[in-house]
């Protein structure tokens, strides 16, 4: 019954449940008592008032959640895949070109701001602690990164992030909304077996309808990426160490877009905004999400591998 775009029902929503029968995130009861965790009632008061939306505003506020050295680095390495390209090294190639992994990956040197950049987005927790239990804040202040690798996949990047980041800008000025890098794309993190796959596939990297959480569905069908670099590290996601200890993980610019509340039924297909328009993706919590799901494989570009050991 309200005006377009200014309505936005805030609800907290429990997960699907582990192969292990645990359920690892539990939503409100009549109590709504997530209204008292991350500042979330006097953002939800704000958002009433303000001019562009109460939907953006909690959007935009979900930034807020992160530390300042994480903001600052993503800030820095910057929210499209045009300015992380600023950085490549690499010659242009001719497309349609199989290529190795090893031919796609660089090393960010270690003194370099951008080694510096990318080693504070991964290292820096959230301000608040997570749901879900990750790694001791302590001991994660151990962890230490071995190895940052920049992907350069221009087929990759132009025939499938490109395309898939202009059809979500186009959705959003087509339903009134200002589309904003750094509020419609986000730095996340993904553990995988299958990094070096992921890397040299020429066009689609990620297939998001093969995919779920570790082998559930604990928030609907398509791949998961995590705000938090430990909540990767805490879980089964990056595969058994190597021989040396070492363990690897992918830092993604994902164009997340217009975001809905997951729900562990969810088959693939986001439910409509506005008409003929869809959510471009699906969160955990649309108080502080530390789960983005997304259901194009374009979604997401898979920007560095890094190589961390406790």
């Amino acid at each position: 019954t309200g005006s377009t775009n200014m309505c936005f029902l805030y609800y907290s929503s429990t997960s699907g449940t582990l192969q292990s029968g645990h359920t690892p995130r539990v939503g409100d009861a009549h109590n709504m008592a997530s209204l008292i965790n991350f500042e979330t009632l006097p953002r939800l008061m704000e958002s009433v008032l303000c001019p562009e939306g109460p939907e953006l505003h909690m959007m935009r506020t979900w930034l807020d959640r992160l530390a300042p050295p994480r903001m600052e680095a993503e800030r820095m390495l910057g929210y499209t895949s045009q300015k992380l390209r600023s950085f490549w090294v690499s010659p242009q190639r001719q497309h349609g070109k199989t290529l190795d992994p090893e031919d796609l990956l660089f090393d960010v040197p270690a003194n370099s701001l951008e080694f510096r950049w990318v080693s504070n987005a991964f290292r820096t927790p959230a301000r608040d602690a997570s749901t879900y239990g990750t790694v001791a804040r302590d001991r994660w202040s151990r962890m230490h990164l071995v190895r940052i690798q920049r992907i350069e996949n221009q087929e990759q990047e132009e025939a499938g992030n490109l395309p898939y980041f202009n059809s979500v800008k186009n959705s959003c000025e087509g339903m009134g909304i200002e589309f904003v890098p750094g509020v419609h794309t986000r730095w996340l993190f993904h553990g995988s077996s299958a990094i070096d796959s992921i890397v040299s596939n020429p066009i689609q990297g990620f297939q998001p309808l093969a995919s779920g959480s570790a082998g559930a569905s604990v928030w609907g069908r398509g791949t998961y990426f995590a705000r938090d670099a430990e909540y990767v590290a805490s879980g089964p996601f990056c595969g058994a160490p190597s021989p040396d200890g070492t363990r690897r993980m992918l830092m993604c610019l994902v164009t997340t877009g217009m975001s809905c509340a997951g729900d562990p039924n969810q088959n693939g297909i986001l439910p409509m905004r506005r008409e003929p328009h869809r959510y471009n993706s699906s969160v955990d919590s649309l108080a502080s999400p530390e789960i983005f799901i997304v259901q194009h494989p374009g979604a997401a570009y898979p920007a560095y591998v890094l190589t961390f050991a406790s």
